[in-house]
């Protein structure tokens, strides 16, 4: 096979094009729950998908902004019950290296979470191939917005909105917790802007806090994101790190983490930091697990169980 047909035969496996309302969306589809699974059970052959069973009202692909003619879409799971109360939120953001992935992938949690009394929101975003940093922070602040802007028909408080993220969507949930009022992060002609995208807790699962650090070991996904690597555009990759925004004003905060210490790169620098502004921050690390842990059991029901006392705690 020549070079040629090779990289052809790489483009046809990896990436699809999505047409939302005759825009052609590039989309890599090489980060799949089940494309994970068959890899990581070859080294751990004991762990399952896992799944959530308990009866949740949901609202799937509910447009929550358009950028041009490109349809932004977000799933909505609520808990099944007293239609008249209302329940804390919580975003849920997608992994996949800031370039494959998808909202679906977020389910599993989101109906959990449902299930225990959370609006949760699993979002789709922008990712590389698509566009560019700070693009999807600006989709991530918009669908917080819709929230709550929609918080009747979801049952939302919209004093309690959470962002919790795995991998690349815990670097986003994390920028999420500490760029309230930051309007540099707004974006402009955005849905709902008369509302507010504040969130008041993160859950990080495994998501880095800084690209560039004595921790960090990012490389070709984060220069795609990032729009070049560091030498060529050091301002978006100090800009996009959670760590370097840190202030009287970042919210509580759960780190979530595998085993493999890259993936929570700057979060023992990022703790110093909240220390100093006296911002609630637990961590709990799972001991013998690969980095996509979140996806599969054993680790799940433990994972949400922290999540979830977590977030009791702080919308108490």
């Amino acid at each position: 096979m020549n070079l040629r047909t090779y990289l052809l035969s790489f483009l046809l496996c990896h990436f699809v094009f999505i047409n939302y309302a005759q825009i052609q969306v590039p989309r890599d589809t090489s980060f799949t729950l089940h494309g994970t699974y068959l890899k990581e059970r070859k080294y751990r052959p004991y762990i399952r998908i896992a799944e959530s069973k308990t009866p949740v009202i949901s609202y799937l692909d509910q447009e929550y902004d358009r950028v041009w003619d490109r349809s932004l879409l977000l799933d909505v799971f609520r808990p099944d019950g007293n239609a008249s109360k209302r329940y804390p939120g919580v975003l849920l953001i997608h992994g996949g290296g800031w370039q494959s992935g998808d909202k679906s992938q977020m389910h599993t949690i989101g109906k959990t979470l449902a299930a225990q009394g959370y609006v949760a929101v699993a979002v789709e975003y922008r990712l590389s191939l698509e566009a560019k940093y700070p693009e999807a922070v600006y989709d991530l602040k918009s669908a917080v917005r819709w929230m709550r802007a929609n918080a009747d028909k979801i049952q939302l408080n919209t004093e309690y909105i959470a962002s919790l993220g795995t991998s690349a969507g815990g670097q986003l949930a994390s920028l999420l917790g500490v760029t309230n009022g930051n309007l540099d992060f707004e974006g402009q002609g955005r849905g709902n802007a008369e509302q507010l995208s504040n969130v008041q807790a993160v859950v990080n699962i495994d998501g880095t806090l800084a690209f560039r650090h004595p921790e960090s070991s990012e490389g070709t996904a984060a220069s795609n994101w990032l729009d070049g690597t560091y030498e060529q555009n050091s301002t978006n990759w100090e800009s996009a790190a959670p760590l370097n925004h840190v202030s009287p004003h970042s919210v509580p905060i759960i780190f979530l983490n595998s085993s493999i210490p890259r993936f929570h790169a700057g979060r023992d620098d990022m703790i110093k930091k909240l220390d100093r502004y006296g911002i609630y921050w637990e961590i709990r690390e799972f001991p013998d697990t690969p980095h996509p842990f979140w996806f599969f059991d054993p680790w799940f029901q433990p994972m949400m169980d922290y999540t979830i006392t977590f977030l009791d705690k702080i919308f108490e």
